[in-house]
């Protein structure tokens, strides 16, 4: 397992999403991860440190360690067997939240065509499914069942807890820009710094490596890319966020009942 860590050679690199020169920022053990949130400790110190840079300009915190790995890389890595561990909502509690979410902000615009991007086992598609959606497909190229790019667009994209695990920001948006709609929308969660990060730093729970936390945004960093790709950036709050360049006619009620600011 060590062999493919490679050690840091360099104190600075490019900001991620602004291309600013971020520096060295902290560094925290391979398997700290989000379970300290609820005070568990379920995995040992691994011993392989990972350092995070953090961006002047945009405040975007970052790790280049994984940038090279490939897909089977992460499969070996981070969404293995022990992923569960460290993440134990992902298989049914998180799609279980977002489809309840959905149905209640979309309850009248069922028609819609949907896509999951990063959508792991396809749950949420078959909740909202289930609870009247017409068109809902599932895009993970970490999934074996849903591996396969769609080779059409979609009126609506949800992407739930993908953006922290993106080692390229620019490139995931980018694919998720090419399976858009003209006229539609994406909304998409990824917790955002709190205020009193410098005083927590890398010590936050979401800072996270062996849940795959690479990325770790500030809303700063997602205003700048979305500029890249001329998208206006909305909040639901501060860790549910929308993407448009002209809101659609299904999506007008999101305006009009202040879902949105």
């Amino acid at each position: 397992m060590f062999k493919k860590f490679k050690k840091l050679t360099v104190n600075t690199t490019p900001c991620k999403c602004c291309s600013e020169t971020a520096t060295l920022y902290g560094v925290v053990d391979f398997n700290k991860n989000c379970e300290v949130q609820r005070n568990k400790h379920v995995l040992p110190i691994s011993g392989i440190p990972v350092y995070y840079f953090r961006c002047p300009a945009c405040q975007l915190i970052f790790t280049i360690l994984f940038d090279n790995f490939t897909e089977q890389d992460f499969l070996t890595y981070i969404y293995n067997g022990d992923y569960i561990l460290v993440d134990p909502d992902y298989v049914s509690v998180r799609p279980k939240s977002f489809a309840e979410g959905i149905t209640a902000l979309f309850s009248q615009q069922k028609h819609i065509s949907i896509l999951d991007y990063g959508g792991g086992n396809g749950l949420l598609e078959r909740l909202l499914e289930a609870s009247g959606f017409s068109d809902v497909d599932t895009y993970d190229p970490f999934s074996s069942a849903y591996s396969v790019k769609p080779n059409r667009r979609y009126d609506c994209i949800f992407s739930f807890e993908v953006f922290e695990h993106s080692v390229n920001p620019y490139h995931t948006l980018q694919e998720i820009d090419s399976l858009l709609k003209p006229g539609g929308i994406v909304i998409f969660s990824t917790l955002t710094q709190p205020q009193d990060i410098d005083d927590m730093g890398l010590s936050w729970w979401y800072a996270g490596p062996r849940n795959g936390h690479v990325t770790i945004h500030s809303l700063q960093s997602l205003q700048a890319l979305a500029q890249k790709f001329t998208f206006t950036l909305a909040h639901f709050n501060s860790g549910l966020h929308l993407l448009f360049r002209e809101m659609p006619e299904f999506a007008q009620h999101l305006i009009r009942t202040n879902s949105v600011p």
